[in-house]
């Protein structure tokens, strides 16, 4: 019966072609053969049964990350324009702090009611390029990443990035902190001015064990508020940055007081260094 093979290889490959142009595969053809014996062959029947390919399933998939990619760019896009008029009501490291069950002291402060020792020793001592970059100091970067020492990279952060690792990020170095840390720092300088990048710092980071704003700090160390700070203090409470649990500014150890004396150097080359923040 030759019409008949003829008519199941067409059968085949029609069904074939028509489940691989389906872009939501539902449902393919299965053919069923009534056949009885080795040389005859009843007419086919096509038979649709419902089947859920791997092709369907990576497609739901796709869509289902994409979806949320998407919602996570919209959700960093609305709280970072926000903050840029709003004074964030605490950071993801206060919340971290909190839910461990440490206290939390914070008295948040505009940029110029904040001693301008303070603003030069921050950036003498963590980022003396602040008003020259876009949020990341590459040459830096490149140079953390080969001094890296296996448990990730070390150092290079400038004060935007530590913003926006305060402030929507998690404590802790590893390479894919950085990664999400990056677009973050990015996006912060695109809707922020480099004004308003340090005053949100100064009065999100950490200064000690549960203290956090410069405010807070000014009053647990020396007793007088982030106006009053002199030089000498202002040097000590930038020198306990890097580790601000083991460092105390009001009781400075010998690696403070070392680290101190090189910020109050760097000092006076960082009046010119701070020329985009109008304090």
């Amino acid at each position: 019966m030759e019409w008949a093979k003829r008519g199941v290889v067409k059968a085949i490959h029609g069904a074939r072609t028509t489940i691989r142009e389906k872009s939501k595969p539902e449902y393919c053809a299965v053919i069923v053969s009534n056949r009885t014996d080795n040389k005859n062959f009843a007419p086919q029947q096509v038979v649709s049964e419902p089947v859920r390919g791997s092709r369907a399933n990576c497609s739901w998939w796709f869509r289902l990350s994409k979806a949320l990619l998407l919602a996570i760019i919209c959700y960093y896009v609305a709280i970072v324009a926000a903050y840029r008029f709003i004074n964030p009501p605490a950071s993801n490291w206060m919340l971290i702090d909190a839910i461990s069950g440490h206290s939390i002291r914070q008295d948040w402060v505009p940029i110029n009611e904040i001693s301008p020792q303070v603003v030069r020793a921050v950036v003498a001592s963590e980022d003396a390029r602040f008003c020259e970059h876009w949020g990341v100091d590459w040459g830096e970067v490149y140079t953390a990443i080969r001094r890296a020492d296996g448990r990730g990279p070390r150092g290079a952060s400038t004060i935007t990035m530590q913003t926006a690792k305060n402030l929507f990020l998690w404590p802790g170095r590893s390479y894919v902190r950085k990664a999400i840390e990056l677009p973050i720092t990015y996006l912060i300088e695109l809707l922020w001015s480099k004004q308003r990048i340090l005053e949100v710092y100064l009065n999100v980071a950490e200064w000690g064990p549960g203290i956090y704003g410069i405010e807070a700090a000014s009053m647990h160390h020396f007793g007088v508020g982030a106006h009053q700070i002199n030089r000498t203090q202002a040097s000590l409470l930038a020198a306990t940055l890097p580790s601000p649990v083991r460092r105390r500014a009001g009781k400075p150890g010998r690696t403070t007081l070392k680290h101190a004396s090189r910020v109050r150097k760097r000092m006076p080359g960082a009046v010119a260094r701070t020329h985009c923040v109008a304090n």
